[in-house]
């Protein structure tokens, strides 16, 4: 009963947040903002390669990472600048994706 309580306050909280856009790069949860130290090619391709064995699609903005609710539209974006937009859960570090877009 208790998690159900928690839960349902989660799900209001994210629910309540308005959306907000922020602008970064797709990147994984294992390389975070730079991938130099992986040798694996480009940007894309080692966080294709960090996903596949188990990291997370994440944004980083070059100072915050934000863990990311969408973990398929993000492949279509991997190491490009985009802007994604979706509440956000300040206390947890996520946002609910509603919508992603190459940054102009």
């Amino acid at each position: 009963m208790k998690t159900i309580i928690l839960l349902t306050i989660a799900t209001v909280s994210v629910l309540a947040a308005a959306d907000r856009t922020i602008t970064g790069t797709i990147t994984d949860s294992m390389c975070g903002k730079s991938h130099a130290a992986m040798k694996m090619g480009s940007d894309a391709e080692c966080t294709k390669a960090c996903v596949k064995a188990g990291a997370k699609y994440v944004l980083s903005d070059g100072t915050k990472t934000w863990a990311l609710s969408d973990q398929k539209g993000p492949e279509a974006f991997a190491g490009k600048r985009v802007t994604v937009t979706g509440a956000v859960d300040e206390k947890n570090g996520v946002l609910q994706v509603t919508k992603i877009e190459v940054a102009k």
